[in-house]
């Protein structure tokens, strides 16, 4: 990979020139383009784009590429990003009791999978119920929440996001609902992995829930946390086949392992600017 690649991602209303618009700017300003993915929904007749480009004659001023592409998305009415790629997000990570999305998570961190810096484990449960897993240097706080302390810890949980920077917040099975006050906070930026093929047996205990209704499918689902629970826009989802023979705990077993792929997999799609919202569902270019 060159020494520095940029990716920019945005979406606008769709009309003629946008492409153009964009490509033209990057050539003139000495960028090749390294990647491109285009989507148009028709629904909504919105456009969105995910660009990555790299810089044959050197080091580029960033500085200059946001000036430069700053009239051209106000002339398209734009929502735009720009970062570069070896820029890695700050991701904390909040867990309750189970824990292997979050194990998960750590491997792929340490073997180079997920280009992200942890920034903190956050949990519900004491240091202790993790006793098992190698936290290196990563701060760990635990956060202990009842129904009389929520609103207290939840302002512990945003005060530790602003401390450390954290862009984004990955809800690692952490089995606490957060409050619209806190989903409204970290809108577009806090993921959750529901252990369930949304729309489909929201809540708690979903496997049982499935179980009951005789499923032959059981799955999971990445999604941006919103206020209204299990509702927001869906990331990565995944399924397993089942059978009558499987009892709730079985389907529990099998849907650790969906649960721990999809959510990595949304993750890495979200740390690459892959993933891009559009109202109620989103647009990935995997």
């Amino acid at each position: 990979m060159p020494a520095t690649r940029h990716v920019l991602t945005l979406s606008c209303p769709n009309r003629p020139g946008i492409v153009a618009a964009v490509s033209t700017f990057l050539f003139e300003a000495g960028a090749n383009i390294a990647e491109a993915q285009q989507f148009d929904d028709a629904e909504t007749t919105r456009f969105f784009a995910r660009i990555v480009f790299d810089h044959p004659r050197g080091a580029p001023d960033e500085a200059a590429l946001r000036a430069g592409l700053a009239p051209i998305a106000e002339r398209f009415a734009m929502r735009w990003a720009l970062r570069d790629l070896a820029d890695k997000p700050r991701v904390m990570l909040l867990v309750s009791k189970f824990d292997h999305c979050l194990a998960d998570i750590l491997y792929r961190w340490r073997i180079g999978e997920l280009p992200m810096v942890p920034s903190a484990i956050v949990s519900n449960h004491p240091r202790e119920t993790f006793a098992h897993l190698d936290f290196a240097d990563i701060p760990f706080h635990h956060l202990p929440v009842t129904k009389q302390t929520k609103l207290e810890q939840e302002a512990a949980i945003w005060a530790l996001v602003q401390e450390t920077q954290s862009e984004l917040v990955i809800l690692a099975r952490y089995m606490q609902v957060l409050s619209d006050g806190l989903a409204a906070k970290l809108a577009g930026r806090c993921i959750n992995i529901h252990h369930s093929f949304l729309p489909g047996f929201k809540g708690a205990r979903p496997y049982h829930q499935a179980h009951a209704r005789g499923v032959k499918l059981i799955g999971a689902t990445a999604h941006y946390v919103t206020a209204d629970l299990d509702e927001g826009p869906i990331i990565e989802q995944d399924v397993e086949r089942v059978t009558h023979r499987d009892s709730p705990d079985d389907l529990v077993r099998n849907g650790r392992d969906i649960e721990r792929r999809v959510l990595s997999r949304a993750l890495r799609w979200v740390l690459e600017s892959r993933v891009i919202l559009n109202g109620s569902k989103t647009v990935v270019f995997s």
